[in-house]
């Protein structure tokens, strides 16, 4: 199951590499035009340059969040090499619940890439974070354990059917 998984974060890294990509090209558009002497602000009211640099600073923040999942993959990836049986849920689990057992959709527990999802082998796997509310739920779970969650104005009755 480990090379299943590594092969899983493999296409995650692959992801965060190409929106790293996107996010640094969107930054230096924005530096770009911040800096333009296009940009200088004519009057007290033209904030064409300092909505530039906003947008500069918040697409180079998106840039470094993607370094650091890159990184936290990696370094994921190889502690997998260690543990190859897993109990409960932590980082690095794939977990079925029982009401996705016909559709084959997993969720695997990341420490980055929330929502990001992919196909394989037939089956839909959906990266969860710990932070989220339903990583929250799943961490330290075991199989045949109840979930019950909130979600908006929807309500999470499920129980875990597999671990891996």
């Amino acid at each position: 199951m480990t090379h299943i998984k590594t092969a899983y974060i493999d296409q995650i890294i692959t992801h965060l590499e190409e929106e790293l990509q996107h996010a640094m090209t969107a930054a230096n558009e924005a530096h770009a035009a911040a800096t333009d002497d296009q940009s200088v602000a004519e009057t007290q009211y033209d904030t064409l340059a300092i909505e530039a640099s906003y947008l500069a600073h918040g697409q180079s923040q998106r840039a470094y969040e993607y370094q650091q999942g890159i990184i936290a993959y990696k370094a994921l990836a190889k502690s997998l090499e260690k543990h190859s049986h897993i109990e409960e849920v932590t980082l690095g689990s794939l977990i079925q619940l029982s009401e996705d057992e016909q559709l084959n959709k997993w969720y695997f527990l990341g420490p980055a890439a929330g929502g990001f999802s992919f196909k394989t082998q037939n089956l839909t796997i959906i990266i969860i974070t710990p932070q989220s509310p339903l990583g929250e739920a799943l961490m330290g779970k075991a199989v045949e354990d109840d979930i019950n969650l909130a979600l908006g104005n929807k309500q999470l009755d499920d129980y875990i059917s597999q671990i891996s």
